[in-house]
Parts: C-alpha cells; sequence; structure tokens
C-alpha cells in the first residue's frame, strides 16, 4: 500500500513538473495552440497512465501554475478552465479504456467526446456568459478573452488528444515493462 502510494504522488508529481516545464517553455512562444495542445496531452496522458485522481490533480493545478508563471488568464476565468480540465478527465477516464469493438474506437470516441465538452465548458462558461455579464472589460479585450475560448479551445483539446494517442501505447508498454522488472 505504501509502496503503491508512494508510485502514485511520483507519478502525479512527474506530470505536475512537466506540465509546469512545458507550460513555460511552450508559453514562450506565444502560441497558445501549442500550449493549449500540450496541456491537454498532459491532462490525457496522466489520466490514461495513472489514475483518474492523477489527472485531475494535473487539471486543477494547470491553470494555477499557468498564471503563476504569467501566461495564465484572469483568475476569474480559472474556475472555468478547471471545469472544463476535469470535464476532459473525466471522459478521458470512463471512455478511453473501454474495450469496443476496435481498438481505437474508445479512444476516438473519448478524443471527440472530451475536446467536444471541455470546449463547451469554455466557450459557455467564458465566452457566453462570463466575459459579457460578469467581467466588465473594454469591447478589444473582451472580444480577445471570448476568442480564446471558442475554436482555438476545440482544436487544442483535439490535437493534444491526437498527440495523447500517439504517445500512450509506448509509454503504457514501458510502465508495465518497469513493474515486472521490479
Amino acid at each position: 500500500m505504501i509502496k503503491e502510494r508512494t508510485l502514485w504522488i511520483t507519478r502525479t508529481a512527474v506530470f505536475i513538473a512537466l506540465l509546469v516545464v512545458l507550460q513555460a517553455a511552450t508559453g514562450a512562444l506565444g502560441s497558445t495552440i501549442i500550449t493549449g495542445s500540450v496541456v491537454n496531452m498532459l491532462l490525457i496522458v496522466s489520466v490514461m497512465t495513472c489514475d483518474m485522481m492523477s489527472g485531475l490533480c494535473v487539471a486543477v493545478i494547470s491553470p494555477i501554475m499557468a498564471k503563476l508563471i504569467g501566461i495564465g488568464p484572469l483568475w476569474s476565468l480559472i474556475p472555468f478552465i478547471v471545469a472544463g480540465n476535469i470535464t476532459l478527465v473525466l471522459i478521458w477516464h470512463f471512455i478511453g479504456n473501454r474495450r469496443w469493438g476496435h481498438k481505437y474506437t474508445a479512444p476516438i470516441i473519448a478524443l471527440t467526446a472530451a475536446a467536444t465538452a471541455k470546449f463547451l465548458v469554455l466557450y459557455l462558461g467564458i465566452a457566453q456568459i462570463t466575459v459579457p455579464f460578469l467581467l466588465r472589460l473594454p469591447a478589444p479585450q473582451a472580444a480577445v478573452i471570448s476568442s480564446m475560448f471558442s475554436i482555438p479551445q476545440l482544436l487544442t483539446a483535439l490535437l493534444g488528444g491526437g498527440a495523447a494517442l500517439l504517445v500512450l501505447s509506448p509509454l503504457k508498454k514501458a510502465i508495465r515493462g518497469g513493474r515486472e522488472q521490479s
């Protein structure tokens, strides 16, 4: 039990460390598409290689760390980003490992459903409710924030999911191989 808990803490910490380093590195590029895709990939890989709680920890910490390193949005938007991340992680957890027909059926369904659901949470929560009704922003700034939390979010979730699909199988094999040797 202690060994399993230590392993869980270690793996989750590795994902959080990767998250911070990759957010800082890709954030410096100034591309929210690249940064968002990398973050979504890490969210998916953490839930699919560790467990739901690991994925949820990374999902909650991600936007907070982004804000602290200077690439995140307004603090008032972070709860919606956390909700979108949690949605992505939960859908991947409940659908991604299922066995339905072909081996790629469940991951493709998880990819499509999770990306769409995360997009809807962010678009409705931020672009359609928070920005127009709760924040008092100048029109140009409101337009920029609203556009950031629309179609680009769907794109980053799809790209991150696609990247996760490319690395998950070899990563899971490496993890299983490591367990068999210990």
